[in-house]
């Protein structure tokens, strides 16, 4: 028989009206289940996750502070060793063509491992009785890899700079940090064991078959190195 006044009021404010006695334990226990909260177990898992790394921090990882600023100021040298020497170099700063372009930098900068041309230019003046334009013959220098990096040592000369080249987040173009080998020194000391040894820069590929790789506020008289690097089997820029 069916209880018509039976009322069954659980926590919450579940109100079962009008059913028999026979269902009414199942169906208090279905009221029990759907009027509470769920347990812990049926909560999502909170996960902590980060941010993925970039390829420039892996180099930022490496580079010294001082370094990583000179790099950050790149910009900056370009236009001030740009305004100190065009007034009186500008035909000679114009016959480099896009060597000496701030923003001259092509896709793909990875130059092929091999032997080159390497010709050094300095732009701006770091000291008062500097000149503010300068280039030098041709020397050699190689390119290689070593543990999956590409390396570039200058082979000849008094001061012979090497270093890697690493991944940047800009596509067209490599960062520079090595140090400089000075007289008959066979090797050049680690990155970052002497400050005043250090140099940091980005290579660039600006034509087919010509790079430069650009110093920003060395360690010298200038203010801006550009070494223009072309392989051996043609002949280096004028």
């Amino acid at each position: 028989m069916l209880n018509a006044k039976l009322v069954a009021t659980r926590p919450g404010g579940c109100t079962l009206r009008h059913v028999s006695r026979r269902f009414f334990a199942a169906l208090l226990m279905l009221g029990a289940a759907s009027c509470t909260t769920p347990s812990t177990r049926d909560q999502p898992t909170p996960s902590i996750t980060a941010e993925p790394r970039t390829k420039a921090d892996i180099w930022r990882e490496i580079a010294t502070d001082a370094d990583e600023g000179r790099l950050e100021k790149l910009g900056l040298a370009w236009q001030e060793a740009l305004r100190e020497a065009q007034p009186a170099f500008r035909r000679e700063i114009e016959a480099e063509g896009a060597l000496l372009r701030p923003r001259a930098a092509l896709a793909r900068p990875a130059p092929t491992p091999g032997s080159y041309y390497c010709r050094l230019i300095k732009l701006g003046k770091a000291t008062a009785k500097a000149a503010a334009f300068e280039k030098f013959k041709p020397f050699f220098c190689y390119v290689e890899v070593e543990d999956d990096l590409l390396t570039i040592v200058k082979q000849t000369g008094s001061q012979r700079p090497a270093g890697r080249l690493w991944e940047d987040d800009r596509p067209d173009r490599l960062v520079f940090l090595g140090s400089l080998a000075l007289a008959d020194e066979q090797q050049p000391k680690a990155y970052a064991e002497d400050p005043e040894r250090d140099m940091a820069g980005v290579l660039e590929r600006v034509e087919p078959f010509r790079w430069r790789l650009v110093i920003p506020w060395p360690q010298s008289t200038s203010k801006l190195d550009v070494f223009e690097l072309t392989p051996v089997e043609k002949q280096p820029g004028a």
